[in-house]
């Protein structure tokens, strides 16, 4: 990372704060980190913890991945592009469809083009387990974002340029996801809506995001969608978790959810390789040979068939371990 330039786009969401801090403490020597996204606000609050005067090397930036041309200007001189920005839930991308489309797969598309127009190293783009045999726009969408970003090294022509993707699953305590807004709710009325009882999904911290993304930057070929492995988590025992007491009406599933969601499909399953703590499903065209890769990475083909969803999980959190994860990374003055 020495003398390197980094910009992550939607660099203001949770992920991009949790990436901003590792990689200013881990790696103090980079030149530029560039943090660009479309919410003068957000960056606002987000210069007060990260102030240009401590740290010279972060740059912010405002812009819309939906402006090619701002990109362009954004990435220049940049090494590495982490491509975090997105609609991402998945009700508003359902009564916004097209809002959705144009900064998904429209927005994909200009930071493709504004890294091959640049001297771009490395781009790895966030993915989610929506992706995977989506039902909803946003999966969709970001299911045609994975494919545009894979597809992008067979276009690279002789720029030693390298596009990979990283699809996980729930970010625990990101901004809008289900166990603050629980915590939120029983501080507030004491109830807990529950879409379906039944309801299962995979369950990844912060840091956990964080290393699967520098885990792409250091070792991708090019192509590659890196699936970690995580446990799963039932949406009954979080709400046990967080308010024992509550009321705990179930409301419904919302338009365009899934009661589990899946990472990798069984369709998936023939190009997937178990690399230890990560899985990757490699693109069916390559630059470079999948043997070679496997041998190198100690990498084992899956079974045909195999399936990776949040439902047939081998590991699962309890409702204690999920309070203490609660404790450690959203709410320190949680009561384990």
């Amino acid at each position: 990372m020495k003398d390197k330039s980094i910009i992550i786009t939607g660099g203001t969401g949770s992920l991009g704060k949790a990436l901003t801090k590792h990689i200013l403490t881990h790696f103090p020597e980079i030149k530029r980190l560039v943090i660009f996204s479309r919410d003068e606000q957000k960056q606002f609050e987000m210069e007060q913890e990260f102030p240009h005067q401590i740290y010279p090397q972060i740059r912010y930036f405002i812009g819309d991945v939906r402006d090619q041309e701002r990109l362009e200007r954004a990435f220049t001189d940049i090494d590495y592009v982490i491509h975090a920005a997105a609609m991402k839930h998945v009700h508003i991308a359902e009564y916004n469809p097209d809002e959705c489309v144009k900064t998904n797969v429209g927005g994909a598309e200009n930071v493709i083009k504004a890294a091959l127009k640049s001297n771009v190293q490395n781009v790895v783009a966030l993915s989610t387990d929506k992706a995977c045999a989506p039902i909803n726009l946003y999966g969709a969408t970001k299911l045609t974002s994975d494919k545009l970003f894979v597809a992008a090294n067979n276009i690279r022509g002789k720029k030693n340029i390298k596009f990979s993707v990283v699809r996980y699953g729930n970010v625990m305590g990101s901004n809008g996801s289900v166990i603050p807004f629980f915590l939120k709710r029983k501080r507030t009325d004491g109830i807990l809506p529950i879409t379906v009882e039944s309801m299962t999904r995979f369950n990844i911290s912060l840091q956990g995001g964080v290393d699967m993304v520098m885990h792409a930057l250091e070792t991708a070929w090019g192509g590659e969608i890196f699936v970690p492995k995580i446990p799963s988590y039932r949406i009954l025992d979080v709400a046990e978790a967080i308010g024992p007491d509550c009321e705990k009406p179930v409301i419904g599933i919302r338009p365009g959810e899934k009661i589990h969601e899946e990472m990798i499909t069984s369709s998936d399953s023939f190009f997937t390789y178990d690399l230890g703590k990560y899985y990757a499903i490699l693109p069916q065209t390559t630059s470079w040979d999948i043997n070679e890769f496997a041998e190198v990475f100690k990498a084992k083909k899956v079974p045909e068939g195999f399936s990776y969803n949040s439902n047939n999980n081998e590991k699962w959190e309890s409702i204690e371990s999920l309070r203490k994860l609660i404790k450690e990374h959203v709410d320190p003055t949680f009561e384990v």
